[in-house]
């Protein structure tokens, strides 16, 4: 396990090493349906290697630097592609957007973050992003025939675009059934990383087996919610209720890896990579220690089928405070 051995590769509550991580099993597209699907159901994840084009990705990306530019975000002399952090500035300016956070899906950062938490979220709304980048139709095919949803395959509007500049804040363990409860636990979930993200370069990292756990907390809660005479939608919104104020479930990933016996799967992510994972399956992200200040941009989309209930707060842009 030498490969996981990198420099400063931590969670919030300590190092990852080859006692408590090991590597995420790549897959490539050209692999049989029949076996990325079993991969899927048996790991709770597909991390495909390579399936949207290169440059459409860091194109995106230079994008959403470009337009963050003026808030001195970005090292003197970089090009915006780069997206490589001024090391001169206080990371506590530039503060991400999303789960994760003190203030929950509030408005991170004081008004000296004004300007920069305003782009992040308009980048949310732009053509280049909206429209163009989150409905990929590389990624969109591929979902329809994997999942065989075919032309019920409904990409949710509402997604979480996440800057993360070194050294701050990683986001928490969580599942994201947690933030679709409204609906049936059948959605997709696709993280795109937007770039390339060395092994300490705060990338998502997922919990070993970590689906069944997040399916057996589910139904542990639920179970107690009913017993205490509950109706299905007050078990909902206890549920959530029940969570941290951010939605997650721990803030600790190491405590909560050995507390369960299970070690964190991590890697290294290039730009087309893509990370499909099932809608209990645990995960976080580890600190951004890139030794080159280079700002960890990701993106999660959701898919669906729109012949089963969904979750209606996710049709509509992501915005603060929008109740999910």
């Amino acid at each position: 396990m030498v490969a996981i051995l990198a420099d400063r590769l931590e969670v919030n509550d300590g190092p990852l090493n080859s006692e408590n991580a090991t590597l995420l099993r790549p897959s490539e597209t050209t692999l049989p349906l029949e076996e990325l699907r079993k991969r899927f159901e048996e790991d709770g994840y597909l991390f495909l290697k390579q399936i949207l084009p290169r440059n459409d990705v860091l194109e995106a990306r230079n994008a959403y630097f470009t337009s963050l530019k003026s808030t001195g975000v970005l090292k003197p002399g970089s090009e915006p592609v780069e997206g490589i952090f001024d090391p001169a500035k206080s990371h506590e300016h530039y503060p991400g957007i999303g789960a994760g956070h003190a203030d929950g899906n509030g408005r991170p950062g004081g008004e000296q973050a004004a300007a920069f938490v305003d782009l992040a979220l308009d980048a949310h709304y732009q053509d280049w992003y909206a429209e163009k980048f989150c409905n990929h139709p590389a990624l969109y095919n591929f979902i329809a025939r994997f999942s065989g949803w075919d032309k019920n395959t409904l990409s949710l509007r509402r997604t979480l675009l996440r800057n993360n500049i070194p050294d701050s804040k990683p986001i928490g363990v969580h599942y994201d059934q947690i933030f679709l409860r409204h609906g049936d636990p059948t959605s997709i979930t696709a993280w795109v990383p937007m770039g390339d993200i060395k092994l300490n370069g705060g990338g998502l990292i997922y919990l070993e087996d970590g689906d069944s756990i997040g399916v057996e907390l589910e139904q542990a809660f639920y179970k107690k919610a009913k017993e205490s005479g509950m109706s299905d939608e007050e078990a909902k919104n206890a549920f959530n209720s029940n969570m941290m104020a951010t939605g997650l479930l721990s803030e600790f990933p190491a405590e909560f890896a050995r507390h369960h016996s299970r070690r964190w799967l991590v890697s290294a992510y290039e730009a087309g990579d893509v990370v499909l994972h099932k809608p209990h399956m645990i995960h976080a992200s580890t600190i951004n220690h890139d030794p080159d200040n280079v700002i960890r941009l990701a993106t999660d989309l959701r898919f669906c089928d729109s012949s089963k209930p969904i979750d209606k707060r996710w049709m509509n842009h992501y915005t603060f405070n929008d109740g999910v």
